[in-house]
């Protein structure tokens, strides 16, 4: 069904993150916060919360945007969900990661069923890439503290989460964590095989 606010956060989004790329991707990144959308509407989530999702990092990742112009264009409701997604960028990665985690107890319902859609599409994206990967080091080399680090707080962030979101949610945080796990494994163990012929 057409939605107005929709529609201006789909043009907004597309406009914001022009030019950007996902990590370890030549992906246009707005494919990222569109799949977040999309997994939001398949469960249920109305549009306000669909919203956030397409602008979930405008704020931290986009020039000519902050939390004001959000509330600007979009009410205080929507501003403060993005705002309880976007993270510190004077911060270290890891001080992000854990911070992210630590605030996961504290968060509306809303943001944290937009932060386990894009933890969803992160981790399904991962997965991918090392099913498909032939040199498992180039797909972690786009991750600044490698697999091992990068997966542990996944799991710690999927954990908080799932205590915080509806079963079915819980359920398909679980369920990509350990598909990543495995297409991890799979990934190293073709590299060894690769490396010792």
């Amino acid at each position: 069904m057409y939605s107005p606010v929709v529609e201006k956060a789909l043009g907004i989004a597309l406009a914001a993150h022009d030019g950007q790329l996902r990590k370890a991707s030549s992906e246009p990144y707005i494919v990222h916060p569109l799949h977040v959308a999309l997994i939001l509407a398949r469960w249920g989530q109305d549009d306000d919360v669909i919203v956030a999702g397409l602008l979930h990092d405008v704020v931290e990742d986009c020039d000519g945007w902050d939390l004001a112009r959000v509330e600007r264009e979009f009410g205080h409701h929507i501003a403060h969900v993005v705002g309880e997604l976007t993270e510190d960028k004077s911060k270290t990665w890891e001080e992000r990661k854990r911070a992210g985690i630590a605030k996961v107890p504290h968060m509306s319902p809303q943001a944290a069923t937009v932060k386990s859609a894009d933890k969803l599409h992160n981790l399904q994206s991962l997965a991918a890439s090392l099913r498909t990967c032939t040199d498992r080091a180039g797909v972690w080399k786009a991750f600044r503290r490698g697999p091992e680090l990068t997966l542990a707080l996944s799991g710690e962030l999927v954990e908080a989460l799932a205590l915080r979101v509806e079963a079915k949610v819980a359920r398909s945080l679980r369920a990509a964590l350990k598909a990543a796990l495995e297409a991890d494994h799979d990934a190293e163990r073709r590299s060894s095989a690769s490396a010792a012929n």
